[in-house]
């Protein structure tokens, strides 16, 4: 049986204002090869672009909200040529997958501004000429990462990773993994707490805290990174083509039961899953000129 993605998507994800429209999300975790594209190419550029605000729960964002809201006006996401995104990442990622459920072709462009913790995936908030900075903005496209899971019920379930997919125990028990690329054995046993594999613009969070490498935006490959390795100790994960298919079957999965999460989309007790890139879904990200996600990751690899 194949369940919808969205039978596994959290209530706060249905809807955070009066200025957005019912979150129909397609979920999924989003993350993968980018393109970055030259300023003034995407569709919008040029003219005066329809911002539709969506915001995050907090009450600085919804703040933020209603205050653009009725500098700039806004229109339903439906009719929006431009979404401005005001929160953190995770609200971002939530934002970049409601794009992928519209009926328009390719998905909407996101401008984010930070009223998060972290931001990297967003531009400074301010509130001047936001219709200049959309208008001048460098696009980046980013394809996800589509993740197939088998649960050991037998049941398939689909989704979407921008970040990354990851396998984690679930129990005390660590896991026991084996893994193949293009369907030939490359690891026949992992003893660890679990594996990821992430995009370049997901390389920086997870993937980096597991002390995986940081990719360039356009390096082509995908990395996979063990979440604290037992056996083999030495095993530091790998990076490999994005055009590569990762298979990772989980041994004595009724022992050691794993879930394995896309983005925001978590299937526990999993037997398989099957991770590829999606070069036919694709994403617009719009960033300042003078600070893209490009030289984000760059800079993050000189930091102290």
């Amino acid at each position: 049986m194949q369940r919808s993605i969205k039978q596994w998507l959290p209530a706060a994800v249905l809807g955070y204002s009066r200025f957005m429209m019912p979150m129909r999300n397609r979920g999924g975790a989003t993350a993968i090869h980018s393109r970055a594209v030259a300023p003034g190419s995407w569709p919008t550029a040029g003219a005066e672009a329809r911002l539709c605000f969506v915001a995050a729960g907090t009450s600085e964002a919804q703040a933020a909200l209603a205050r653009l809201g009725q500098r700039y006006g806004t229109v339903p996401f439906e009719e929006a040529s431009v979404v401005v995104a005001l929160g953190g990442d995770g609200f971002l990622l939530e934002t970049l997958h409601r794009t992928l459920d519209q009926a328009s072709s390719p998905p909407l462009p996101v401008f984010g501004m930070n009223l998060g913790s972290v931001g990297f995936l967003l531009n400074k908030y301010g509130e001047d000429d936001l219709a200049g900075r959309v208008a001048k903005a460098m696009p980046v496209t980013l394809h996800p990462l589509r993740m197939v899971a088998i649960r050991t019920t037998g049941e398939r379930v689909e989704a979407l990773a921008i970040n990354e997919v990851s396998l984690l125990r679930e129990t005390r028990q660590a896991a026991k993994l084996r893994i193949l690329v293009n369907n030939v054995e490359r690891l026949p046993e992992l003893i660890c707490d679990g594996v990821l594999m992430a995009t370049p613009a997901g390389s920086t969070a997870y993937n980096f805290s597991a002390h995986g490498p940081i990719v360039p935006l356009n390096a082509g490959v995908l990395a996979l990174t063990p979440i604290s390795a037992f056996r083999p100790r030495r095993w530091r994960g790998a990076l490999l083509p994005h055009t590569a298919r990762i298979g990772i079957e989980m041994l004595e999965s009724a022992k050691r039961p794993v879930s394995a999460v896309a983005d925001h989309v978590e299937v526990r007790e999993v037997e398989r899953v099957e991770v590829t890139e999606d070069r036919d879904t694709v994403m617009t990200l719009l960033f300042d000129p003078e600070f893209t996600l490009e030289e984000r990751i760059l800079k993050e690899q000189f930091q102290p």
